[in-house]
């Protein structure tokens, strides 16, 4: 039987669970450090399916004309522990395509109170 819990739900969980699983695979020195750069390649991705608000902002404009319609969204959530606000980059199908920028902060109201700020 698999069982499948979003990011979201267990966003203070996600870099126990990553670094479990590669220490499995490639062994307990390489665990963490494959954690954080795999963290760090997808991050636009997992912050984007941790988020708990979301809010937004405007159409994208690109300099290249694509034929793609972009959204900027500033979302809010939880991952690894931590509260953050980011500005991403999303298309009409509600898939990230990129981060703006992100923000951390110590307590979810502080972090709320940024996303209702933001432009």
């Amino acid at each position: 039987m698999t069982m499948y819990q979003p990011i979201g739900a267990a966003s203070d969980r996600v870099m126990a669970t990553l670094v479990a699983g590669l220490e499995i695979e490639f062994g307990r020195d390489a665990g963490e450090a494959l954690a954080r750069q795999f963290l760090s390649a997808e991050e636009a991705d997992f912050r984007w399916d941790a988020r708990v608000w979301e809010r937004w902002l405007g159409a994208y404009e690109c300099l290249d004309d694509d034929e793609y319609d972009l959204d900027r969204i500033a979302i809010c959530g939880r991952l690894d522990g931590e509260w953050f606000v980011a500005t991403m980059i999303v298309d009409g199908d509600g898939n990230a395509q990129g981060m703006l920028g992100c923000r951390l902060f110590e307590t979810r109201d502080d972090a709320r109170m940024t996303l209702a700020m933001a432009h």
